[in-house]
């Protein structure tokens, strides 16, 4: 059966959505006067998954955020293990949902495992839900009867990206506040307190200082283009986004992020530990290493660590150990290089891959803490500095006005 969106007026003439599954437009319509529904419009359930991929709107596309994905592969996880067949744990799933979107993909996935291909082929049509790490595993999973296991580890690496993720966010809360409030500050002196005060020096024969001169020059041109620097500040951010669509140059643009000093060490840090966490997982679902190697690569968001390891990908296709082609790229920590190394000599190299995955992911947490640490009083000295810095320009001319009344 085939997943339909749906319209339908109740019986209080009110319009109500939902998706049906059903073997035609009609059998469906005929479900929904059975509920004492009456059709206004029924359509594929994946017409607009097509639409997007033809004019290749990224905001069509259907996407599903962390959350939602790891209590989804959670619950398939629960009812794959209960030994319940593929689809109706898919439609258990759809039903559970309360997003009519998720319901309208899960049921789209069961109609294409109903028609017998495999789960991974069904999710592969939605590469922006379902990246292609998780088909791989689920792949793999799938191959060797241990899709439940998998899933669950999927699930467990999905709530802990989700766990980052929120850990990040909260802590960049409150440095985001303080700038802002910080910039709110000093705007308003420039634009409202700082004219006031203007009128006061004005009608006096002495030069201001050097410091005054240039705090009124610059309230002058806040007050005068000011939002017309604030809409250029907007273009030029929405320009060099565009410009950062074109390959060659977000290479260019990554290259330069790890040859500067403290960002290249974050940058490595947080895509290392996302690489060893996702190479660590698909070898231990039974992806094979080279498909695994490429899986993990596509993870990185820096091209310029990608093509590094696809060169992995590759040095290892042609007979290089893994820990020896990852040591010749330079790019990847010394610790987890080792611990690969120590894993292949000694024959544990399942039981170290792991290990050294929660190194990275304990450096990155160390590194971002750092980074958020020293960020938070910068932001303090620098906002007092320039307020510190306004104060002065505006008692300068007192305190000679003061001299000048003695």
């Amino acid at each position: 059966m085939t997943a339909y969106r749906y319209r339908a007026l109740n019986t209080e003439g009110k319009l109500v959505r939902g998706v049906l599954e059903g073997d035609s437009e009609r059998q469906v319509r005929s479900q929904l006067r059975g509920q004492s529904l009456r059709p206004v419009d029924v359509a594929l359930a994946n017409v607009r998954e097509t639409a997007s991929r033809g004019w290749s709107l990224s905001f069509l596309k259907p996407r599903i955020n962390v959350g939602e994905m790891a209590l989804l592969t959670r619950q398939l996880a629960t009812l794959v293990q209960s030994n319940l067949p593929l689809d109706e744990c898919l439609q258990a799933a759809a039903e559970q949902s309360r997003k009519p979107r998720t319901k309208g993909l899960l049921l789209q996935v069961r109609s294409r495992v109903a028609e017998g291909h495999t789960l991974a082929y069904a999710m592969g049509e939605f590469p922006t839900v379902f990246d292609e790490m998780y088909r791989a595993m689920v792949s793999a999973g799938e191959h060797a009867g241990f899709l439940g296991p998998v899933l669950e580890q999927l699930a467990d690496y999905t709530e802990q990206r989700q766990y980052t993720g929120q850990k990040l966010k909260m802590a960049m809360i409150y440095p985001f506040i303080l700038v802002g409030v910080a910039i709110a500050v000093v705007v308003a002196l420039m634009v409202f307190v700082v004219p006031e005060l203007v009128g006061i020096f004005a009608h006096t024969s002495r030069d201001l200082p050097l410091l005054t001169r240039g705090l009124i020059a610059a309230s002058d041109f806040f007050r005068d283009y000011g939002l017309w620097l604030l809409v250029a500040i907007v273009l030029l951010m929405l320009l060099v986004r565009r410009l950062l669509r074109n390959p060659a140059r977000r290479k260019t643009w990554h290259r330069w992020l790890l040859a500067m000093p403290g960002i290249s060490g974050v940058v490595t840090a947080v895509d290392t530990a996302r690489f060893a966490s996702t190479l660590s997982i698909l070898m231990a679902s039974g992806v094979p290493l080279l498909e695994a190697l490429r899986s993990a690569g596509k993870v990185l968001t820096n091209l310029v660590l990608r093509e590094d390891s696809e060169a992995v990908a590759e040095r290892v296709q042609e007979g290089s150990s893994l820990n020896r082609a990852l040591r010749e790229s330079g790019r990847f920590p010394p610790m987890m290089v080792h611990m690969l190394a120590s894993g292949e000599t000694s024959g544990e190299h399942e039981t170290l891959l792991p290990r050294s995955a929660q190194n990275q992911e304990r450096e990155r947490e160390m590194t971002l803490g750092t980074v958020m640490g020293l960020f938070e009083p910068l932001m303090v000295v620098v906002m007092g500095g320039m307020v510190l810095t306004i104060v002065l320009a505006i008692l300068l001319p007192i305190f000679d006005l003061n001299t000048m009344v003695r």
